[in-house]
């Protein structure tokens, strides 16, 4: 790859934040970053109960859930926080200073498998018992927190190492303050671990601006709300310019971030989900202890932010397309509802940003509702967002026709793409994903899984040659960033095209009709072999004269050249370092060609 494609790649970044990266690495690898100096005491006795029984609890749970869908079992009733239920591996250096700590271990894997207990999401589920009388809820959860305390010294081990975990903690620490009324009476020790927090996550949060990613919105969330609390409790300037600070960010980033259309700078509707959530909690904790209200630049944007997020969620059962980087992340899960289902933190935006609470009728999505003390508002069905929607900012088109919801990727990349699924289309029949997405499954994979799940073929669109849509320059960065031409829409017609790096073209048009989708893909330019898939829900389908079907839906595939047409199995991850095995009908061509797929209603 030339010199000349990696710097305009580096350029695309920006090169702030180039510099900010650079200015972070090397303050921690000389000793210069006011981090490595931080030192103190773990506080112990009685966070959330009010009786210093807090080391007698007599019940624990079992099991603890992670990523939505693993469980896992305690030792003795509470977890091994360095203990990653995705390898079974337990890391074995927790007495390193957070920064000695090298970002991937083969020993232990995927570092997220031992993060995620230690982003106390349990402290929400304590406090959902204790809502329901359970006397031992609270007890049990302080006898958990003084574990951690024990066992987690300060800024030392895995669970130092990134700023936004630390930022997460805050997040569900004072959530949980919220769902007991003890938000403007907090322990003392709460206010020391949220502080001693707030030490590690303010002197490195230039580098997670750098990143243009959820990392400086969970951050600048953790240091507004966190700064904000201490502060009402006891005003002190260092509180205070927490909390400046965090508006500060919060306030730039979503100018920065949110586009015009409302999209977020991930191009992923997990962590849209991630960056949303946080501004509720941040808007929330502002109510509550009735501080300013942020600028209308900042309510415009999380608006928009609400409604893109409605758009892609299926109203019958909450799922998405699993479209973008998908890293199992979900904050603020005080409702009785699958990590799948993104109705609560939909609901919970556009009661706060729209003042309308979107979904009318009752359900389990109105639990978020509830634990923050919000009263549902009123809905003017007229005003809701239409599915038909072309985001051209963010590079999306929706659209809905009958029983069909489509989702279209355009390659439109104002930030850095995680994913090769230019052109992607998912599919919805019926509220059902029956063309899908793949996934992400790991960041820390083995490098067929890396290419599988954020390369081409784990996605509905074209493959030239057995190459990337774009060449990789690292795990996490691509070159060459695809651009659109020929792109035209009007709402039930619309097509875009690209040309690669390799010099591959391809254009798809899509035609919307009352029972039937047609998508017509040219290809040109590629030397041997271009293979379209089309990524199925699993089913029984079975493939006959060129005409796929599952009894409900048809696909029928015509062209004037030959082509190949063969039933494969692929694989998604719906649920992070989840695998699961798909059908994949698989389209070859052999030559510059037009390919005409209808999808079909048969009911």
């Amino acid at each position: 790859m030339s010199v000349f494609i990696k710097g305009k790649t580096a350029l695309a970044l920006g090169l702030f934040n180039l510099f900010r990266v650079f200015k972070y690495r090397l303050g921690v690898k000389t000793g210069l970053n006011p981090v490595q100096k931080l030192a103190a005491k773990m506080p112990e006795g009685h966070f959330f109960s009010t009786t210093p029984e807090c080391t007698k609890a007599k019940s624990f749970p079992k099991t603890l859930q992670a990523f939505g869908y693993l469980e896992y079992p305690l030792t003795q009733g509470i977890p091994n926080w360095f203990y990653s239920p995705l390898t079974q591996h337990e890391f074995q250096n927790s007495h390193l200073a957070w920064y000695k700590i090298p970002d991937f271990d083969a020993n232990v894997g995927d570092i997220k498998g031992i993060w995620e207990a230690s982003r106390f999401d349990w402290v929400l589920n304590f406090v959902l018992q204790a809502q329901q009388h359970n006397e031992e809820a609270l007890h049990a959860l302080d006898a958990w927190l003084n574990d951690w305390c024990q066992k987690n010294a300060a800024y030392l081990g895995p669970n130092w190492k990134c700023g936004q975990e630390a930022s997460i903690r805050v997040m569900h620490l004072i959530a949980g303050l919220i769902g007991l009324n003890q938000l403007t009476q907090p322990s003392q020790n709460i206010q020391q671990l949220i502080a001693l927090h707030l030490k590690r996550v303010a002197p490195t949060i230039d580098y997670a601006i750098a990143q243009d990613n959820n990392h400086g919105t969970s951050e600048a969330t953790a240091l507004f709300i966190g700064g904000a609390l201490l502060n009402h409790v006891t005003p002190k300037p260092e509180y205070k310019a927490w909390r400046e600070l965090g508006q500060k960010w919060l306030e730039n980033r979503a100018q920065k971030l949110i586009m015009a259309d409302g999209g977020f700078s991930q191009y992923s509707v997990t962590y849209h989900r991630v960056m949303l959530d946080s501004y509720s909690l941040a808007e929330i904790v502002r109510q509550q202890l009735n501080l300013k209200a942020f600028s209308d630049v900042i309510y415009h944007q999380l608006l928009k932010a609400t409604n893109w997020l409605y758009v892609l969620t299926q109203e019958a059962n909450g799922d998405v397309p699993n479209i973008g980087a998908n890293d199992g992340a979900r904050l603020l899960a005080v409702s009785a509802t699958d990590y799948r289902d993104f109705r609560p933190s939909v609901q919970l935006a556009s009661t706060l940003f729209a003042a309308q609470s979107y979904y009318a009728d009752q359900g389990a999505y109105d639990e978020s509702l509830a634990f923050f003390k919000l009263d549902k508002k009123a809905v003017n069905p007229s005003s809701l967002p239409k599915k038909d929607q072309f985001f051209s900012e963010s590079g999306l088109i929706t659209a809905e026709k009958q029983y069909f919801f489509i989702a279209f990727k355009l390659p439109v990349f104002k930030f850095r793409p995680s994913q090769c699924d230019a052109l992607h289309l998912d599919v919805w029949w019926k509220g059902q994903n029956i063309l899908r997405d793949g996934g992400t499954y790991s960041y820390n994979s083995t490098p067929e899984d890396l290419e599988y799940f954020s390369g081409v073929a784990s996605h509905n669109t074209v493959q030239f040659d057995g190459h990337q849509q774009m060449p990789r320059l690292s795990r996490f960065l691509f070159a060459a960033w695809l651009k659109p031409s020929q792109l035209n829409y009007q709402p039930d017609q619309f097509n875009c095209a690209y040309q690669d790096y390799w010099g591959c073209k391809h254009k798809r048009e899509v035609v919307l009709k009352d029972q039937s989708i047609q998508v017509i893909d040219t290809i040109s330019g590629f030397k041997t072999q271009a293979v379209l898939r089309w990524r199925l829900q699993p089913d029984q389908w079975h493939l006959q004269d060129n005409v796929l079907s599952n009894g409900h839906i048809s696909i029928a595939v015509h062209s004037e050249s030959k082509l190949a047409l063969q039933l494969v199995q692929g694989e998604e991850s719906r649920y992070y370092y989840q695998k699961q095995s798909l059908p994949v009908l698989e389209i070859k061509a052999t030559q510059a060609t037009s390919i005409t797929t209808v999808i079909q209603d048969l009911t």
